[in-house]
């Protein structure tokens, strides 16, 4: 799990630096962060029952539906004038479902790095006026609690970083 976060992140940063604009590595971090949620749940998991896999295609799927049906039935103004399906933020919703599901699942260590991601991908739409800051602010919300209400905790290896008095280790928990 720990290299699979790593190297999304990296890619995360990689694609983000190679992007000419900044609303093009918020759109590759909104589909990175799902991605690497997935593959943890396929990749990390060993106990081959996949109910990672079908917490977050419920998470995701209860997200999508909420967010279109407010996008459909709320008639805002984007503020660049593109369209009227502001509110709310759907990329914004997708990487908070996908952060808030890694953390629920696998921990704060890697939860944090997520929410980092998530909230970086809800200031590329309003610094590139997509969307207004309470459009990001629901889509957050929304995607936190679809997130929270369909992710259960992983209960096998834990991975926990440790440093401190010049110490530097990796503790590891588990039933075996």
């Amino acid at each position: 799990m720990k290299r699979l976060l790593i190297l999304g992140l990296f890619c995360m940063s990689a694609n983000a630096n190679a992007s000419s604009t900044l609303e093009t590595s918020g759109d590759v971090l909104h589909l990175l962060l799902p991605a690497t949620a997935l593959g943890a749940t396929l990749f990390y998991e060993q106990d081959n029952d996949y109910q990672g896999s079908i917490e977050l295609v419920k998470a995701a799927v209860s997200n999508r539906l909420v967010v279109e049906a407010l996008k459909y039935s709320v008639d805002k103004q984007r503020p660049d004038g593109s369209g009227d399906d502001s509110f709310p933020s759907g990329h914004t919703a997708d990487s908070f479902m996908a952060a808030t599901f890694i953390y629920q699942r696998y921990g704060w260590q890697y939860g944090v790095p997520a929410y980092i991601g998530a909230s970086y991908v809800g200031y590329t739409r309003v610094a590139s006026d997509k969307h207004h800051v309470e459009d990001v602010l629901a889509g957050a919300a929304i995607g936190a609690l679809a997130g929270w209400y369909f992710a259960t905790p992983y209960e096998g290896v834990q991975l926990t970083p440790i440093v401190g008095n010049g110490q530097y280790g990796l503790y590891v928990s588990g039933r075996f």
